[in-house]
């Protein structure tokens, strides 16, 4: 490929190859994504350079491939600094699934960690430290009834893949879904399996395996001292989660699982890559030959599995509709622990950008939110009077518990009699349960407090009127 001038781009910089011939571009492309490319007349043009073969992206819009990355890049790079989702102290865990989106976040962070790496040789002072960068994948073949050989081929895959990017033992860490439970069974496989076979519905089986998941990343993260976890949760994922949140009743809690930050976790949660599109980031594999492993992944079912069909048929009509639902989703306002609190990022933020940095209101941030024993779904005002109403009746722990559980749980996830509780609770990872407890002694804490704030000043007015 010919070299380009920076021209060709207007200044743009994306890249050294953006403006290449149209038949070497299509020599040299991968095998099998010459089918996707435009190569006769004006379209084959890129829509950006002006050169090189071009994908059809989102709007129909042709660019290149040097040209692709550099969006993509560029998208994920804003939505990091501009949300201050990694800061120079900061370790950060990459969700590694093996699939196209992990596969270009890990890339991307790890394109950033090495230019920061660059700057800070090159600085005098070297004052500010460098973040630190982690893969962790969870193993859900537990599950799965595919050969042994097989798992541990993909298993390998995935270690070459992450150690390529980051050297040494302790960047990637494999965890099987049953890890939840390694501190308090011995047998965590088979109490995983009791536990999904106790759900009858496909949704709510899927839903909790999800719930599985961030718990072990969780755990991963606090055990090995990672202060960030970072999805490669892209505008299709979350265009598919939109429709389903919205069918399965979960409207309310829905914006809390789509913004930028979420820090209702334990180790907060980050989505850089929630501009891109699948088929963007599956292309771009392909264009930079990033290899994948996708053989682990399990297949969506239920009412997930409804709305992803559903969705790739829109995709197919118009990629773009994909962003217009998450568009339409970002109009709904976010909750309190969907952005950071100013204490102690100022500091790492360029000035420009400090004017621009939301801060939590103390009245939003003395609000505390009461959120679902399993999903971590903040309860609806409904779902918050049902929550009190029974909190105050209940006599037992499993009472309690089920006290703590959204509607959606309730219906999904939940056993269909309530003689079958008992056994429910008992499975289910004891954070959970543990955190419950917690809550709730706060809460007849901060209760009887307020009570004997209410009976001092009752005295006290009863003996000012008698004097």
């Amino acid at each position: 490929m010919a070299a380009a001038s920076s021209s060709s781009c207007g200044g743009a910089g994306c890249g050294t190859h953006c403006s290449s011939s149209t038949s070497s571009s299509v020599e040299d492309a991968p095998e099998g994504i010459l089918g996707r490319l435009s190569i006769s007349g004006a379209a084959a043009s890129c829509g950006k350079c002006g050169g090189g073969a071009v994908v059809v992206v989102a709007g129909g819009v042709g660019l290149c491939g040097e040209c692709l990355r550099a969006q993509l890049f560029g998208k994920f790079k804003l939505a990091v600094t501009s949300n201050a989702m990694v800061r120079p102290t900061d370790s950060v865990l990459v969700a590694f699934s093996g699939g196209p989106a992990s596969r270009v976040a890990l890339q991307f962070i790890h394109e950033m960690r090495s230019k920061a790496i660059e700057s800070w040789d090159a600085s005098n002072s070297q004052a500010l430290p460098v973040f630190n960068v982690g893969a962790a994948f969870v193993d859900e073949s537990v599950l799965l009834s595919k050969p042994e050989c097989e798992v541990e081929q993909a298993t390998e895959d995935i270690k070459s893949l992450v150690s390529s990017l980051l050297p040494g033992d302790k960047a990637m860490h494999i965890a099987s879904l049953d890890y939840v439970f390694s501190s308090e069974s011995k047998d965590g496989k088979g109490r995983l399996r009791e536990l999904v076979g106790m759900i009858t519905d496909d949704t709510g089986r899927e839903d909790l395996l999800q719930c599985l998941r961030m718990l072990s990343l969780q755990k991963i993260a606090l055990e090995n001292g990672y202060t960030k976890i970072m999805l490669g949760s892209c505008a299709s994922t979350i265009a598919c989660h939109v429709l389903s949140a919205t069918v399965k009743g979960q409207g309310y809690s829905l914006p809390a699982d789509i913004q930028y930050v979420d820090t209702r976790w334990e180790v907060p949660v980050v989505l850089p890559l929630r501009d891109c599109l699948a088929q963007e980031l599956s292309l771009l594999c392909e264009f930079d030959s990033l290899k994948t492993q996708e053989l682990l992944d399990r297949p969506c079912s239920g009412i997930n599995g409804l709305v992803a069909s559903f969705v790739a048929r829109l995709r197919e009509e118009n990629p773009s509709r994909e962003h217009t639902i998450v568009r339409t989703a970002q109009k709904l306002k976010p909750f309190p622990f969907n952005k950071f609190s100013a204490n102690g990022y100022h500091d790492f933020l360029p000035s420009r950008l400090r004017p621009k940095f939301q801060d939590v209101d103390s009245d939003e941030s003395a609000s505390s939110e009461v959120l679902c024993l399993i999903c971590r779904s903040p309860f609806s005002e409904s779902e918050l009077q049902n929550f009190e109403s029974t909190r105050r009746k209940s006599q037992k722990k499993i009472d309690l518990y089920t006290a703590y559980c959204c509607q959606s749980c309730h219906f999904q996830i939940l056993p269909g009699g309530r003689d079958l509780y008992d056994h429910f609770f008992s499975l289910i990872p004891r954070f959970w349960t543990e955190r419950a407890d917690t809550a709730s002694a706060s809460h007849s804490s901060l209760s009887y407090s307020i009570d004997l704030a209410v009976y001092y000043f009752l005295v006290h007015f009863d003996s000012a009127l008698i004097q």
